[in-house]
């Protein structure tokens, strides 16, 4: 039986309709990379995808890192924008899995790093001046170290 998802239709038909949207030459989203990962992990998706864990990932995850590294050091540009593909799948991978498992979703993810990279850039998000990149690095360092300071308090506190 077809599992049957959030927009109505089964994910039989949103893959057959994710091919001929992609052959029309219309480009793939965020949103379609998200229910392309949901798909694979579902009742009717790959059973390689569904049987995989954080910690079974961890080699994948160590790969494509290293193929991200290695098109750098190449300096090849198409393979360095496919490499951050699967690099960005291992991240969609992990974000489902700890979805799946009420832990916390992509978007948990990204308003993470978003709210980080405006904290540690206080430089250019806020007030703060800096008149080099080293003055720049000394604050993010700093910031860096006051939050892992917070965070270990915080640990300190629930575990006391």
């Amino acid at each position: 039986m077809d599992q049957i998802n959030e927009t109505g239709t089964n994910n039989k038909d949103k893959s057959k309709n994710m091919d001929k949207i992609h052959e029309s030459g219309k480009k793939y989203t965020f949103e379609d990379l998200r229910e392309i990962m949901r798909t694979l992990r579902s009742e009717n998706g790959c059973p390689w995808d569904r049987r995989q864990t954080h910690e079974s990932l961890i080699p994948c995850l160590e790969e494509e890192a290293g193929e991200v590294i290695d098109a750098i050091r190449n300096q090849d540009p198409e393979n360095l924008c496919e490499e951050l593909g699967d690099l960005l799948f291992q991240v969609m991978s992990h974000s489902q899995i700890a979805e799946e498992k009420g832990l916390f979703t992509i978007d948990d993810v990204v308003d993470g790093v978003s709210a980080k990279m405006v904290r540690r850039h206080p430089n250019v998000f806020g007030d703060e001046k800096v008149n080099s990149s080293e003055e720049g690095l000394d604050l993010w360092n700093r910031i860096k170290t006051e939050e892992k300071s917070k965070k270990e308090q915080k640990t300190l506190t629930k575990q006391g």
